[in-house]
């Protein structure tokens, strides 16, 4: 897994509430192997018309957000099914981290075994981010994961929580077998203690 430490890139605002892990990643791309890039399908029935033509007013679209690497979303992003591929999708594109006051449960599970950050903040925090970034397209936040912060350009700061263990990991670039291969010592001398 790759590791995370921080972060500073174009972020895309999301200011729709609600957003489930279907609009992430349509069902009927489910069926692809891991090794497709899942990027490319990422909000495929928000980014294009049936024609397959862009929607230009789908943010994504714009130039200013195609390199996003972070997505500050509104309310209960990525709620609705377990499917972890909406996590491959975001994180195919670049995606690596996610800035919401609330995330469907899963699909937080899923994100932290992917190395995707999930970063919860107040409502009303988020929803000032998200007016400044489409006041200003290509805006870029920062995320410190270290000092468990997320600052915009003009120096606001917002400090937020996360589980010890998910932070490792990310700071590591451990999934869980990695994380566990770290502690073979000690499973190592359990065993040996134990079968005596």
């Amino acid at each position: 897994m790759e590791k995370f430490v921080r972060l500073e890139a174009v972020a895309l605002p999301i200011a729709q509430s609600n957003l489930d892990t279907d609009q992430i990643l349509p069902a009927r791309y489910l069926q692809k192997p891991r090794s497709d890039d899942f990027g490319a399908y990422l909000f495929h029935d928000l980014r294009y018309r049936a024609d397959n033509s862009e929607n230009e007013h789908f943010l994504l679209n714009a130039p200013a957000y195609r390199r996003s690497r972070i997505v500050v979303a509104n309310e209960n992003f990525a709620c609705g099914s377990s499917r972890e591929h909406a996590v491959w999708a975001l994180f195919d594109y670049g995606v690596r981290a996610v800035i919401a006051p609330s995330v469907g449960d899963i699909f937080a599970s899923n994100a932290s075994k992917n190395g995707l950050l999930i970063v919860l903040l107040p409502a009303r925090d988020v929803a000032v981010i998200i007016r400044k970034l489409e006041a200003r397209p290509g805006l870029t936040v920062s995320v410190d994961l270290e000092a468990q912060t997320v600052s915009t350009p003009d120096g606001v700061s917002h400090r937020f929580d996360i589980d010890p263990y998910r932070k490792r990991c990310l700071r590591e670039g451990l999934d869980e077998l990695g994380y566990t291969l770290t502690l073979l010592d000690r499973i190592e001398a359990f065993e040996r203690d134990y079968s005596h």
